[in-house]
């Protein structure tokens, strides 16, 4: 025989026994899923297979190719029946054009969504208010259903419907003040010392002025700022009628009738309610986390030029999550264009991020 007729026999030899092993192998896998599928089939018993429709969708094509007579021979987990109907719901949903009632659904979500609004931002609008003020956005719907979508967002009607603490605030906030100490631990030639710092925030705008540091803040200390605080004509209170501050033995009640003379209402909050003072507290936090708890204080120089490089951070660069993630001194707006510059402050420790000019 040719060595080329061996050659080709050999080839077919060798490709017959590789279908016949992959056959094999196939048939194998087979045998064992459905001996799986029986077992399953078998602790399953007859309760029901619940499937999602991705499931079904599969089942149903592969069974629609293999056909009615094979199905029958294999130990599925549904019967045969069953990926028919599954089939034919498929072959319907392809050929069915749903109604298009997306631009009513969101119709009716933003009318939920201004109702809710309104009511939580307007404590004393009532259903007949809503409507109108609905009316005039180019909505149109009943006091009932105003009524229904308030009860199911848990408010009440207008008599019993409080004013939010943050809507009192912004009312008030021009004319609220908060007060506070933050202590910082520095190394002097006498070893390490602490330092009391006096500070004064706005709750309107956020902005805060250091009042003082000192290691001593005794009454002398106290009644030197309370001065600067009142009878200043550029004073940090001088527009102020509320004071928030602590129960701290350092506002002591003659600190308190000073203040009180000057025409401020000295409010004191409850013990261990770090709360009350909200705005005081995070400008504490602020400072100490992302400043002071950062760098090793060396002399008082040191540790009054790191508050005050803060402090203009805090104003200038840093942005407030409180006021929309904006800047407390607005910058003049610039193009989107040009170079991003770094700005860093005490040695890159602070940073800030611009368009160059």
């Amino acid at each position: 025989m040719p060595p080329a007729v061996i050659d080709a026999t050999a080839v077919r030899f060798l490709f017959f026994t590789l279908a016949a092993w992959l056959h094999q192998r196939d048939a194998d896998a087979i045998a064992y899923l459905l001996e799986e599928n029986r077992t399953l089939r078998a602790q399953l018993g007859h309760r029901p297979l619940l499937l999602n429709n991705n499931q079904r969708r599969r089942l149903a094509v592969l069974g629609h190719r293999l056909g009615r007579t094979r199905r029958r021979s294999l130990a599925s987990l549904v019967t045969p029946g069953t990926l028919l109907r599954w089939h034919r719901q498929l072959v319907a949903r392809k050929w069915t054009y749903p109604r298009h009632s997306r631009g009513r659904a969101r119709g009716l979500q933003e009318i939920q969504r201004l109702v809710v609004r309104m009511a939580t931002e307007n404590p004393t609008w009532g259903y007949t208010r809503i409507l109108g003020a609905l009316k005039v956005v180019g909505h149109r719907v009943g006091r009932s259903t105003i009524a229904r979508i308030l009860r199911a967002h848990g408010l009440a009607p207008v008599p019993e419907r409080p004013t939010s603490w943050q809507t009192f605030l912004r009312a008030h906030g021009g004319a609220i003040a908060g007060a506070d100490f933050f202590t910082t631990k520095v190394w002097t030639v006498r070893g390490l010392v602490t330092y009391y710092t006096l500070f004064v925030i706005d709750l309107a705008s956020r902005r805060v002025q250091i009042l003082g540091s000192t290691r001593h803040p005794d009454a002398l200390f106290m009644r030197q700022i309370t001065l600067a605080l009142v009878f200043a004509d550029d004073g940090a209170l001088a527009r102020h009628r509320v004071l928030i501050c602590d129960r701290d033995a350092k506002w002591s009640r003659a600190i308190r009738d000073q203040l009180t003379d000057a025409g401020l209402r000295v409010v004191q909050t409850p013990y261990r309610a770090p709360n009350a003072n909200a705005h005081a507290e995070r400008f504490v936090r602020s400072i100490k986390e992302e400043c002071l708890h950062r760098i090793v204080p060396l002399g008082e120089r040191h540790f009054r030029h790191t508050v005050s490089e803060f402090v203009t951070h805090y104003h200038r660069e840093r942005p407030h999550q409180g006021r929309g993630n904006t800047l407390l001194e607005s910058r003049q707006p610039r193009q989107p264009r040009g170079r991003i510059t770094r700005h860093p402050r005490l040695g890159g420790l602070l940073n800030f991020y611009a368009r160059a000019a």
